[in-house]
């Protein structure tokens, strides 16, 4: 009898030539959520949408647990981009737009992504954002404080235009429009009328 092998998912790490390591956080995440592998990037992927990034709305599984307080928005991001999920460049293109936010602290954010090995990612979308607009935050911050020696040959990793919304056509007329997929923000909600 013979056994076949089962080929192993693709994971981002993988697609970008690097290994996984220990990550704190997706364990954090995981023991939040209760779930792990496809479950838990549909999961962080629904938390994104929740959050703000809009683009990727869709109908998620029932089954997935409701979005947890106490992972921020940074957490929520950079367990996206995590080198452990199966690659699937929706979770990259969420987590772009969630990070996206004048909420979001970029200090934070930079730390969580050296801790986690994600600056070569980050860094990609950063320079995605950086073709609409040099000062975005917070990915001006990031281009300025994360360290380039990890930066890797990109090829997996998404085109540009994949950050934006572009249509070919204005209220002017014909043309071509594009904006950098920013965070839909929820207005803060005023305490004198909370019930």
């Amino acid at each position: 009898m013979e056994m076949k092998e089962q080929a192993s998912p693709l994971t981002l790490a993988r697609a970008l030539g690097d290994v996984t390591h220990a990550s704190p956080l997706l364990h954090k995440v995981c023991q939040i959520s209760g779930l792990g592998g496809e479950d838990l990037q549909q999961w962080l992927l629904k938390c994104a949408v929740q959050r703000g990034a809009g683009h990727y709305r869709r109908t998620f599984p029932t089954h997935l647990p409701p979005d947890d307080e106490r992972l921020s928005d940074e957490e929520i991001g950079i367990a996206l981009c995590l080198g452990h999920h199966t690659y699937d460049s929706h979770l990259i293109r969420a987590a772009a737009q969630l990070l996206s936010s004048s909420r979001v602290d970029p200090q934070k954010l930079a730390r969580l992504a050296t801790l986690e090995r994600c600056e070569s990612v980050l860094l990609h979308i950063a320079d995605a954002s950086a073709r609409q607009d040099a000062n975005r935050q917070p990915w001006a911050y990031l281009r300025a404080h994360l360290s380039q020696r990890n930066r890797r040959t990109l090829e997996a990793l998404l085109h540009w235009s994949r950050f934006v919304s572009m249509t070919g056509f204005t209220r002017a007329g014909p043309g071509l429009r594009i904006e950098w997929l920013q965070r839909h923000e929820q207005p803060a909600k005023d305490p004198a009328h909370a019930r």
